[in-house]
C-alpha cells in the first residue's frame, strides 16, 4: 500500500480530488465523469477485495448484500494521522471515528434507501476513508448480478441490477473492474458479458481473479494463461488476489495479516509464482495498478469533459438568454414590469380566440395545435352515437381544448 512515491502521490491526489469534487456538486447528472466501476456474480469476491483495499469491512453474506451504488473515496494520510470516515447518503451526512461501525452504516443507509429488506437503489452512497494505510482511489461498487429472485425479491430483480450496472459501465468515462472466482469458467461469467457488450475492444475492463486457493488441481496453468491475457483478452490486463476468506475472518486475522499472508501464498506456489514475480499478483500491487489507471483515465477524459463543460455552460446561457433579465430589484419597478406581462399575455389571448397564430418557442404553435383538437372533435360527432353529456366530458379532458376555454374567457374579461 505504501510504495507510491510522495512526488507521484502530488499528481495523483489532485486528479482524483477533481472528479471527487465534480461529482459531489451532481455535474454528473449532466456529464458522465471518469470512475471505476466494481462489478460480479454474486458471491465472486467482490466485497472482499473491496475490503482489503479500504482496510474497513462491508456488508458481506449471502444474496443480494450491495443494494445501493456505493462510492467509496479512499485518500491516504501520513504516517502516524488518526483513521477518519464520512458516510453521505440524500442529505444524510456523518462522520465516523472509528473503522467497526463502517458496515452497520452501511447496512442503514441501504435499508434507508431501498427499504428494509433485499431491495436495490440507483441512489449513490458516498463513503469517504483517510488513512496511512489506503491507496489514493475512488471506486464505485455496484450490486452483485443475481440469476434466481430469492424470497422476498421481485421476480424480475436480475433485470433491474442488470439495469443499474449498465447505467454506469455503458459510459465512456466509466472503466469496468470485473471480478471473477479462479474456481469458475471465465467465459460463463454475466458480469464479464456484460462488459463485453459495451467495451468489445475490452480498451476499458480490468479483469480480477479471485479465490485462487479455491483452484481445482489441474486446472491452474489455466488460470496463469487467464492472467497473463492468453484467453479472453483485455487492454488493461488482469490481476489476481487471495482476500480473507469467512474462515480467517471468523479467526478475526486482520486485514493485514492477512496481507502477509497473501504475498506468502502467491511467492511459495508452484504455478503462481510466475504472477507475483511479474507484478500481477496481491492486494498492494491491484491497488497501484488501479491507481494507475484511474488517473491515466482522468488525464485522458480531461480535455473531452472540458468540451462538455463547456458545451452545456453554453446551452444553459441560452435558456437563461430566453427568460430575459427578470424581474426587477426595485418595488415599484417590479410592479411595473408584471403589469406589462400580464397585458402581453392577455394580448395573445386576444390573439388566439381571433384564430391569430402564436408561437411559444421554437415548436409549440397554440393555434395548430387547437385545430387538430377541433378535427378530433368533428370525427367524435359524426361516428359516435353517444349522449352529448359523454361528448362533452371526452372533450374537456384534452388539455389544449381547457387551455382554449380558459383563454376565451380571460379574453372576455379584457375586452
Amino acid at each position: 500500500m505504501n510504495s507510491l512515491n510522495e512526488q507521484y502521490e502530488e499528481k495523483v491526489r489532485p486528479c482524483i480530488d477533481l472528479i471527487d469534487s465534480l461529482r459531489s456538486l451532481g455535474v454528473e447528472k449532466d456529464l458522465a465523469l471518469p470512475a471505476i466501476a466494481v462489478i460480479g456474480d454474486q458471491s465472486s469476491g467482490k466485497s472482499s477485495v473491496l475490503e482489503a483495499l479500504s482496510g474497513v469491512a462491508l456488508p458481506r453474506g449471502s444474496g443480494i448484500v450491495t443494494r445501493c451504488p456505493l462510492e467509496l473515496k479512499m485518500k491516504r494520510k501520513k504516517e502516524g494521522e488518526d483513521w477518519y470516515g464520512k458516510i453521505s447518503y440524500q442529505d444524510r451526512e456523518e462522520e465516523l471515528d472509528d473503522p467497526t461501525t463502517v458496515e452497520k452504516k452501511i447496512r442503514e443507509a441501504q435499508d434507508d434507501m431501498a427499504g428494509v429488506g433485499l431491495g436495490i437503489s440507483d441512489e449513490l452512497i458516498s463513503l469517504e476513508i483517510a488513512s496511512p494505510d489506503v491507496p489514493d482511489l475512488t471506486l464505485i461498487d455496484l450490486p452483485g448480478i443475481a440469476r434466481v429472485a430469492v424470497k422476498g425479491q421481485p421476480e424480475n430483480i436480475g433485470d433491474q441490477i442488470k439495469r443499474l450496472i449498465q447505467k454506469f459501465i455503458t459510459k465512456q468515462e466509466t472503466i469496468s473492474l470485473v471480478v471473477v472466482p479462479c474456481n469458475v469458467d471465465i467465459a460463463t461469467t454475466e458480469a464479464l458479458k456484460m462488459a463485453q457488450q459495451v467495451d468489445p475492444e475490452g480498451e476499458r475492463t480490468l479483469g480480477i481473479l479471485t479465490k485462487p486457493d479455491l483452484v481445482d488441481k489441474g486446472t491452474e496453468e489455466n488460470v496463469v494463461e487467464i492472467v497473463h491475457n492468453e484467453v479472453i483478452q483485455l487492454k488493461k490486463g488482469y490481476m489476481i488476489v487471495k482476500c480473507r476468506g469467512q474462515k480467517e475472518i471468523t479467526e478475526k486475522v486482520s486485514l493485514t495479516e492477512a496481507i502477509e499472508r497473501e504475498k506468502a501464498f502467491f511467492q511459495d506456489h508452484a504455478y503462481f509464482h510466475t504472477l507475483y514475480s511479474d507484478g500481477h499478483a496481491t492486494v498492494p500491487k491491484l491497488a497501484e495498478k488501479l491507481t494507475l489507471e484511474l488517473v491515466h483515465h482522468i488525464e485522458k477524459s480531461l480535455p473531452r469533459l472540458e468540451e462538455q463543460i463547456e458545451e452545456k455552460l453554453k446551452q444553459t446561457q441560452t435558456e437563461l438568454d430566453r427568460y430575459g433579465s427578470g424581474p426587477p430589484t426595485d418595488p415599484v419597478e417590479r410592479q411595473v414590469f408584471l403589469i406589462d406581462k400580464v397585458t402581453e399575455f392577455c394580448q395573445d389571448v386576444v390573439s388566439v380566440t381571433k384564430g391569430e397564430e402564436l408561437k411559444c418557442g421554437e415548436k409549440l404553435n397554440v393555434f395548430s395545435s387547437l385545430r387538430k383538437e377541433f378535427g378530433k372533435w368533428k370525427t367524435l360527432l359524426e361516428n359516435s352515437g353517444e349522449n352529448c353529456e359523454h361528448i362533452w366530458s371526452t372533450c374537456l379532458e384534452s388539455e389544449p381544448v381547457r387551455v382554449f376555454l380558459v383563454f376565451v374567457l380571460l379574453s372576455q374579461k379584457t375586452q
